[in-house]
């Protein structure tokens, strides 16, 4: 037995050297890890965290047909044509029915970059996940960042009214609209507004563009913000060209500055550590509840004799003592 557990360490080390050595193989294996929520993956993330913390993570987020997956590849290649460093996506796409796993793979779209061993892309499926991410994408990014990316480009699904949850896994959220579509309506209704670092309005060669932009104008300068707080941009781009590209970068590089300049990124990890942190402990207490006991009080609260509030106190108070750890 012992000699089973010095394979498996010995093994998992083997692994994360490869991945920090740049080994595409070992990286890819291990995101297959985390999604598959296997149990090494806290004894992997343990080993790792002491690399992590070096990359800089810009969120893509929109309605489907905005061309997100069309920007993601122009700002890579504008990123690498620039001297950038490696630069790794994860392209959150809505789940087979069939397979459970990416509907729609490898972006097709994404392909002039498969040659460049300094790009990684990978396909993750949200898996029925709220929010257009998936719920592994907090520990994908830590794999990323420890395998030294110094840029990862996350982009989500685009679900409408959950976009907004991108947020708290980005420094940087590009927020994507197109003429013709509503958006600028659907982006006040979703409250995507207050989550926005900068929007772009693709697909510029269409038809009331300058609509799009105007509305979304009025929108910001409705929007309450200090005198020191970022100020979204509004660029219109057009991707298949790659008309507006370099002026994207430039907003995000602009939006970097501030970020470390005013204290914000610090504050903005801190708050993404406190949702990857709640989330875990309440897939863990979910994990331990008996369905019986679940079961039991749904039919008093079915019934009428117990109100949901303290159902839900009684159930919290039979775990109270239980051991924690996970």
């Amino acid at each position: 037995m012992a000699g089973t557990e010095s394979t498996g360490t010995e093994s998992t080390g083997t692994e994360l050297d490869r991945v920090r050595a740049g080994d595409t193989r070992a990286l890819a294996r291990l995101i297959s890890l985390v999604e598959d929520e296997s149990p090494r993956v806290r004894s992997v993330m343990k080993e790792l965290l002491p690399a992590t913390g070096g990359a800089r993570v810009i969120g893509l987020t929109g309605s489907p047909g905005v061309g997100k997956s069309t920007v993601t590849g122009a700002l890579v290649g504008a990123f690498r044509a620039g001297g950038g460093g490696r630069v790794a996506v994860l392209a959150v796409d809505p789940t087979s029915p069939f397979t459970g796993g990416a509907l729609l793979g490898d972006r097709v779209r994404m392909q002039q970059h498969a040659t460049d061993e300094a790009v990684f892309i990978r396909s993750m499926a949200s898996r029925g996940h709220l929010g257009g991410l998936a719920a592994s994408t907090p520990q994908a990014i830590r794999v990323l960042d420890a395998a030294g990316f110094e840029l990862i480009i996350i982009e989500t699904v685009g679900v409408g009214q959950a976009e907004v949850a991108i947020a708290s896994l980005a420094d940087s959220v590009v927020v994507l609209l197109a003429p013709g579509m509503g958006d600028a309506i659907q982006a006040a209704k979703a409250g995507i507004l207050e989550v926005a670092d900068i929007f772009v309005v693709n697909k510029a060669d269409k038809p009331d563009t300058q609509q799009v932009v105007r509305d979304l104008r009025n929108m910001i300068a409705l929007t309450e913000r200090e005198p020191a707080d970022w100020k979204p941009p509004i660029i219109t781009t057009v991707a298949m060209t790659g008309e507006g590209i370099e002026e994207l970068v430039s907003r995000l590089d602009a939006h970097w500055s501030w970020l470390n300049s005013s204290g914000e990124l610090a504050r903005r990890r801190q708050a993404r550590a406190r949702e990857e942190i709640t989330a875990l402990a309440f897939a863990a207490l979910r994990g331990r509840l008996s369905a019986a006991r679940v079961d039991a009080l749904a039919r008093q609260v079915a019934d009428g004799s117990v109100d949901p509030f303290q159902a839900a106190e009684e159930l919290l108070n039979h775990h109270a003592g239980a051991d924690t750890e996970f």
